[in-house]
Parts: structure tokens; C-alpha cells; sequence
């Protein structure tokens, strides 16, 4: 979807927005280059017949109110749901006479310049006028006579007879004046919405350069040094600064992409100050428990990243070690609104002491030698730490646990 710029020679800058397609262009382009130099046809027409710069200046529509009865023309079928009053309004072009009905671009005239803009800036919806050129206008359809005559029209007019809410006609009759003064200027700049047919219609008017950003319609906020100081110290630290704080911070590699990604160095320095946890162990828990957990659970979407910090808090109050974050991190991606009582039942923790756990290792080890079958060297520890783990986890240092089992 993009926005299209056409202009031709003599003709200025029309932006068509929205174009859906690249193959519209083409189409979309020649229709309004041809509608420009018809614009521009239209503009000489004017000027031969208006000569004078005085006369073109001072030209002038000419307007009134036309009273059902003098009219064959029924409007009110287009305003049987709304208790809105209608009038109807007739209104002489002087010297416009074959302008209205001069072709744009497939399908449209002069004519319909005229009825978007009453759409789209009087607000009146269509169909909203009817002119004195229609072909598909027949006598008994309407009489132009009575306006012709209310207006004292000449025979080189052009009529037009609009219609809508009372408060709206002001709006509609300085459209109407404005647009056709704009007729004597050539292409007035505009936006216009397009179609898949390669026609277009009016959308705004297309700002100048005082339109610009920022949006002069705001009044200007005057701002200190002492502003800028303070804007700087908020803003966020460099992408590669951060890459050098993970690397001191001893923080695995694989581990960056995920974090630096979703902007969570500031949480993560927080976790390490605040809480005073070890880097590497809150990088990992990021950048692979989290990383994997985002990629198992549907409802990951829903979680905070904030609830990490919430957790090692939680974790450091209740004395409870750091290790079962990882199990428990990855229970409160797929239960968001749990809180961490509840998922620690949801993992069977109790507290126990470190001397009861340590107590188990002689009578493990005893037993270790009655079934053993493996050759490998490690397979005691590791049956141990096994057996050991439920009731460890969260009661003390793994890696701790581990250690004094090799003594053992």
C-alpha cells in the first residue's frame, strides 16, 4: 500500500494514496495526468473568455434559495431518517457554460470536482446536486427554467442546484465558489483516494509547506537546558555498550540475541544490583530458560518480564534458592496468572533442612552399592544428585550439593 505522486507539465502535485497495488499504477497515473491537462484545457477555456486579471478576480457565483414548488424535482427521499431540515439551493457559474461537463477521466467531468467536494467538505452526502449539463437529465425530470429564471441566467451559464441540512448550504456554497475559482488557476494540490478502476476522487486538500510536522496547529513548548540534561540522562544505553556490560557481566554469547532483542539488559542490570544475584545465572535464565519457554507456550504473549524480578524478590525473602527459578519460570509462562505460591505446590516444594538432605547421602551411597551396573565413573554422583534433587531443589545449592556428594 503506498502513495502515489503524479504531475504533469503546467499541472502540480497530486498525491493518490493508497494504491494497493504496483500493476494500478500505470493506469492510475495516465488517468490523472489526463485529468490535469484537461484541468489545464479548462483553465485556457476560462481565461480566453475572462481575459482580464480585474475580471477574473472579482468573479463571483451567484446563489439562491429555491422553494420546493417552483422546482419538478422531489429530494425528499434523502432525508426520510433524520429530522434534519433540507433546502435546496440554485446556483449560476457565470461564463461556465460547457465547463461542467468538460470530460476529467473515465466516467467523471468537471461536474463531479464539484460534488466530492460538497462530500467530503460540506459534509452533504450524495447525491447532493444535479447541473444544467446533465445529459441523463431529461425536462420531466426537472426544470431549470424556474431556475434560470430566479437566477437571471444568461445563455452562457451554467446551472447547479444543490441540496442538504440547512447548516451545512454556507459550507457548500463556498465549496462550490472556491473550487470554481480555483478552475481559473489549473490543478489545485490535493489528495485523492483511488479506485481498481484507475479513476480517483477528492480526498483533502494537500498541505503546504506551513503544514509541515510538527502540526502547526500546536502552540510551541519552550524548553530549558536543564530539559535536555534531563532527556539525556533517560536515554536508553547504546546498543554496543550493552554488548560490552554482557560480556564482563561473563553472560554465554547465544544468550544476546534474545536479550538485546527484547530490551531486557535494563531488567536484567536491576535483578543484578537490586537482588545482588550472579550475572551469568540470570543471563542464562533469559536467554535459554525463557527463550525455550517462549517457544513451548501458546499464552507467552500474556507474560510480564517484569514477573522475573517479582520472582528472584519473592525467592530472596522467603529464603528460598535461586536454582528452582528455572523450573518455576517455566511454569509461570503457561499459567500467567498463578502466583508463586501456587506454582511452587504445582512443583511439590517444602522447605527442608540442609542437615536432613545431607543426612541421605550414607544410606544412598550403601545402597548405590548394591545396584550398581554402570562402569561410568560419574554414574554414582549422578544417581545420588537424582535421588537428592526433589527435596534439594530451592533448599540449597545444587552445585554446592554436588560437590560435597564427590567427598562423600
Amino acid at each position: 500500500r503506498e502513495d502515489v505522486n503524479v504531475s504533469c507539465r503546467g499541472g502540480s502535485r497530486v498525491e493518490i494514496k493508497g494504491v494497493s497495488y504496483n500493476k494500478l499504477i500505470p493506469e492510475l497515473t495516465h488517468n490523472e495526468v489526463f485529468r490535469q491537462f484537461a484541468l489545464l484545457k479548462i483553465r485556457d477555456n476560462l481565461i480566453k473568455r475572462f481575459p482580464s486579471s480585474k475580471k477574473r478576480a472579482e468573479w463571483r457565483i451567484v446563489h439562491k434559495t429555491i422553494e420546493p414548488d417552483k422546482v419538478i424535482f422531489d429530494i425528499n427521499f434523502l432525508h426520510k431518517d433524520t429530522d434534519k431540515k433540507f433546502i435546496q439551493v440554485g446556483i449560476k457559474l457565470p461564463g461556465f457554460k460547457g465547463i461542467l461537463s468538460h470530460f476529467t477521466q473515465p466516467g467523471q467531468m468537471f461536474a463531479n470536482e464539484l460534488s466530492d467536494r460538497l462530500k467530503v467538505i460540506a459534509c452533504i452526502e450524495k447525491p447532493n446536486m444535479i447541473h444544467s449539463e446533465q445529459i441523463d437529465l431529461s425536462a420531466e425530470d426537472f426544470n431549470f427554467q424556474a431556475i434560470r429564471a430566479a437566477l437571471q441566467s444568461g445563455k452562457n451559464d451554467a446551472l447547479l442546484l444543490i441540496w442538504g441540512p440547512e447548516e451545512d448550504i454556507p459550507t457548500a456554497i463556498d465549496t462550490i465558489e472556491e473550487r470554481c475559482r480555483m478552475a481559473f488557476e489549473g490543478v489545485p494540490n490535493e489528495s485523492r483516494k483511488s479506485f481498481n478502476d484507475g479513476t480517483t476522487i477528492f480526498e483533502r486538500v494537500l498541505p503546504g509547506a506551513d503544514r509541515m510536522y510538527p502540526d502547526t496547529d500546536s502552540p510551541p513548548i519552550p524548553l530549558e537546558d536543564k530539559d535536555f540534561v534531563q532527556f539525556n540522562n533517560k536515554l536508553p544505553i547504546e546498543i554496543h555498550k550493552r554488548y560490552i556490560q554482557l560480556k564482563k557481566w561473563n553472560i554465554p554469547v547465544d544468550t544476546y540475541g534474545y536479550i538485546l532483542r527484547n530490551n531486557l539488559c535494563p531488567l536484567l542490570e536491576k535483578i543484578i544490583e537490586d537482588l545482588k544475584i550472579d550475572p551469568k545465572f540470570v543471563g542464562t535464565l533469559f536467554g535459554h530458560t525463557l527463550k525455550h519457554a517462549e517457544g513451548q507456550t501458546e499464552s507467552f504473549p500474556d507474560f510480564e518480564y517484569k514477573k522475573v524480578y517479582d520472582l528472584f524478590l519473592f525467592l530472596k525473602k522467603n529464603n528460598i534458592d535461586f536454582e528452582i527459578s528455572k523450573s518455576v519460570i517455566s511454569l509461570v509462562c503457561k499459567h500467567p496468572n498463578k502466583n508463586f505460591i501456587s506454582i511452587l505446590k504445582i512443583l511439590k516444594f517444602e522447605k527442608t533442612d540442609k542437615t536432613d538432605i545431607l543426612s541421605q547421602i550414607p544410606d544412598l551411597n550403601k545402597k548405590f552399592n548394591q545396584i550398581h551396573m554402570s562402569k561410568n565413573a560419574h554414574a554414582r554422583v549422578d544417581w545420588i544428585m537424582g535421588k537428592l534433587r526433589p527435596s534439594a531443589l530451592g533448599n540449597m545449592d545444587l552445585k554446592t550439593l554436588r560437590e560435597i556428594v564427590e567427598n562423600e
